[in-house]
């Protein structure tokens, strides 16, 4: 079931709505980071003074040049660790037309589904966003203190995150919340078991930023296939 999802959905690959949505969630994430490094550079500047005076050393000018130079590479490894989150966040908000790409490709018999307001999918991304970010500064500490054990935490930890987000994502489309909650932890061993094979693209640049898309297909049809069962 899990593969057959999978698959499924890297069969849409070509779809130009799955490619919209990734367009669209890495050209906001960009626009962001670049507003955040606008932001911390007029920081800089405006906080930091031209020069200090040092005991013995006397008034040291240009540490305001030399922190504005200091925080590129900063921002770079920043943009690391936050591009991903951000990403998802943003595409998070276009989820819906992947959703409604795979059902009117593979399930043209079921009437429009229910779509999310922008407040709740504001909430929504913004929880998403605040529990991924929180739980992998968790799998990073424990990265660190373990070596490569920690990979499989990290793995662990978003093949849940996925899991419960997407497939909830999936399934308030069709049903209630309670009915989704139900749903979802009738069969959570099946859905993390199919969050981790998505976790596990995270760890790789570039490649992470198709997660949310592909994710979200392959997680319609488990929704599907796990109704109709």
């Amino acid at each position: 079931m899990i593969l057959g999802a999978i698959f499924a959905a890297l069969g849409q690959f070509g779809d130009p709505r799955f490619r919209r949505v990734v367009w669209l969630g890495l050209a906001l994430s960009v626009a962001l980071l670049f507003a955040l490094y606008w932001l911390l550079v007029l920081a800089i500047q405006l906080l930091v003074p031209d020069s200090v005076g040092l005991p013995w050393v006397g008034p040291v000018g240009g540490l305001d040049t030399a922190l504005t130079l200091a925080s590129i590479p900063v921002m770079l490894v920043l943009s690391i660790f936050l591009m991903v989150p951000v990403a998802s966040a943003f595409s998070g908000f276009f989820l819906d037309e992947v959703a409604d790409a795979v059902e009117a490709e593979h399930y043209p018999q079921l009437p429009p589904a229910d779509r999310a307001g922008f407040w709740d999918s504001l909430k929504d991304a913004l929880r998403y966003t605040g529990l991924f970010i929180l739980l992998n500064l968790i799998g990073l500490i424990v990265i660190v203190f373990t070596a490569g054990l920690g990979f499989v935490v990290f793995w662990a930890i978003n093949g849940y995150l996925l899991a419960r987000e997407y497939f909830t994502t999936v399934a308030l489309r069709r049903m209630g919340p309670a009915e989704a909650a139900r749903m979802r932890q009738a069969n959570m061993g099946t859905l993390w078991i199919a969050g981790v094979l998505f976790a596990i693209p995270l760890s790789v640049p570039v490649l992470n930023l198709f997660v949310p898309v592909f994710g979200v297909a392959a997680f319609t049809h488990l929704f599907h296939r796990i109704a109709m069962r």
